[in-house]
């Protein structure tokens, strides 16, 4: 299987990462850092609280790196500059990110939520653990530029970075392991699971669904799943979902596998916060939820690719919707839009 070498060089550090796991950070997670109580209604982590116990200190260190925008090469493009808070760290308004020079890329830059729950990465899957996973921004020559050798050299010749990574870490200087190690502290921690959705599956006060709603709940689960199944709102499986025949300027999954089996497939995002993450699909064509279900309803594309579950029945592709059932499905998802983690000033920029 041909690899990028991009995905080789994510792969080894993906591996230095893991055997570093087992050996330090001995520390119990700190239950004041957000993220480290797991939500009762989710499956267990791919990702554990041991395998990088969330500390205050730590926790803040990868907070400050994650809106740093020194981390690029001209010191103008953050991680935060394409992953808003307000938009559940998705770029609102955004078909696709612009990042170096204006420069913009093929891509629309998806939400980071709930990524302690992901074991692979990015629309195609190109990175494999959650502390390799800044590399391809960091790296990507229109969005941050950098290097990591460049990056690691800004950190060290910073004293306020050097105290903090010592603090952390307890040893100099600052080395690209630590640089991840701390970026995983805050992006680990951006777990949403206090929608009014989970206050009603957890029998919460506040968790009060209308009829409407609860009819949306009853089509989610009967017409869209197994891909937006479970409590996370997705099965992490790539999947080609018909918006094209053909796929000349993007391959989707099969960039990374380079099989032709995989092209136009890309990742199920989460429906989470979903109503505050517009515009939708990888490349940011649809701005609203109700052009979304139009397209399943009338707009899915035949290709050779195209996911059965999408597939021709009763002579039509797709997944049959009626004003009323659309109406019904738009209400439900609003049930998942998470204030509480748009707002948590502790993930903000100035906490």
């Amino acid at each position: 299987m041909k690899r990028s070498p991009l995905v080789l060089l994510a792969a080894g550090l993906a591996a230095l990462l893991v055997a570093g796991c087992q050996t330090d950070d001995s520390t119990a997670p700190d239950a004041g850092v957000p993220g480290s109580v797991l939500p009762a209604n989710f499956p267990p982590p791919v990702y554990g609280l041991e395998q990088n116990p969330p500390t205050k200190e730590g926790f803040a260190l990868g907070r400050a790196l994650f809106y740093d925008p020194r981390l690029s090469r001209d010191g103008t493009i953050s991680c935060g500059s394409c992953h808003q808070q307000f938009a559940a760290f998705s770029h609102a308004g955004h078909t696709v990110s612009h990042g170096l020079d204006g420069l913009l890329g093929t891509r629309n830059a998806p939400a980071l939520q709930n990524l302690r729950w992901e074991r692979e990465f990015l629309w195609d899957g190109g990175s494999r653990h959650i502390e390799t996973m800044p590399v391809a921004p960091l790296t990507n020559p229109v969005e941050m530029g950098e290097t990591l050798d460049n990056v690691v050299r800004k950190l060290n010749a910073d004293p306020q970075y050097q105290r903090q990574f010592a603090q952390v870490f307890g040893s100099k200087p600052i080395d690209s392991y630590q640089l991840l190690r701390a970026l995983a502290q805050f992006t680990a921690a951006l777990t949403s699971a206090n929608s009014r959705y989970d206050h009603y599956v957890r029998h919460e006060g506040g968790g009060t669904l209308s009829a409407a709603e609860t009819r949306g709940l009853t089509l989610l689960t009967q017409k869209c799943t197994p891909c937006h199944g479970t409590d996370l709102f997705t099965d992490h499986s790539y999947r080609n979902n018909g918006l094209d025949s053909a796929f000349p300027a993007d391959s989707g999954r099969a960039h990374i596998t380079q099989q032709a089996t995989d092209r136009g497939k890309f990742k199920v995002p989460s429906l989470r916060n979903v109503a505050r993450t517009a515009p939708y699909m990888h490349d940011g064509r649809f701005q609203t939820l109700e052009q979304v279900l139009d397209h399943y309803d009338h707009g899915v594309a035949a290709s050779p690719t195209l996911d059965p579950l999408l597939q021709p029945t009763s002579g039509r592709r797709g997944i049959a919707l009626s004003a009323q059932e659309r109406s019904d499905l738009v209400a439900f998802l609003h049930t998942l839009t998470d204030e509480q983690f748009l707002r948590d000033a502790r993930l903000a920029e100035r906490p």
